[in-house]
């Protein structure tokens, strides 16, 4: 363990808009935004109201949390954004709301979701493997459902595609207590050589 643990004081959750057909995947959802509320830890999250998005948002704001959305315009309806939170950002695109996403976050940690869950993942474990940031990365493997992800990212390590370096950038645990754990713990890589434009 290291001897200063990363403090987290706002952590961005990605995933899924839809409910899915697991409830214990979207019981989690509701425990996860819990256990940010009561570690202290504001929510920083997609802003709808549906599906695991909405599950997060509720268990952190049910249990006193403080929760911040971040929206594109195009999906700033009343039948998706919010109602309730305490701060509702709009932002003109995707790619803004992303950039956003990581300006108001210590941490991040993708639930089950789907494309949108895994773009939002991806780039930002990108991000990291640039130097852009140094910010930790949780995959919560709730029942196992990244399984085959992580079977597909040690295949990329193995094939000589993926340094082990960038592929120990994303933190794995099958509950959010031990995933905390390993993200407060969390040394971030140095910056690629060829990023740092002092490098001779």
């Amino acid at each position: 363990m290291r001897e200063t643990q990363i403090k987290i004081k706002s952590l961005a959750v990605f995933c899924a808009s839809s409910d899915g057909n697991d409830q214990i995947i979207y019981n989690t959802a509701y425990a996860l935004g819990k256990g940010l509320a009561e570690k202290g830890i504001k929510l920083i999250y997609g802003g709808s109201k549906l599906g695991l998005m909405g599950q997060v948002a509720k268990g952190s704001m049910d249990n006193s949390g403080e929760v911040t959305g971040v929206i594109p315009e195009f999906l700033k309806t009343k039948e998706v954004v919010h109602p309730a939170l305490d701060e509702l950002i709009t932002t003109d695109n995707m790619h803004q709301r992303k950039m956003k996403l990581n300006e108001l976050s210590d941490a991040f940690i993708a639930l089950p979701g789907g494309f949108g869950t895994f773009e939002e993942l991806f780039e930002i474990v990108t991000w990291a493997q640039l130097g852009l940031h140094k910010k930790p990365i949780g995959l919560l493997n709730i029942g196992g459902f990244y399984d085959d992800l992580i079977n597909m990212l040690n295949t990329m390590t193995r094939k000589g595609l993926l340094k082990e370096e960038n592929l120990d950038i994303i933190l794995i645990a099958d509950n959010f207590e031990d995933l905390l754990e390993k993200m407060q713990n969390y040394v971030p890589q140095p910056v690629p050589k060829w990023m740092n434009k002092n490098q001779t």
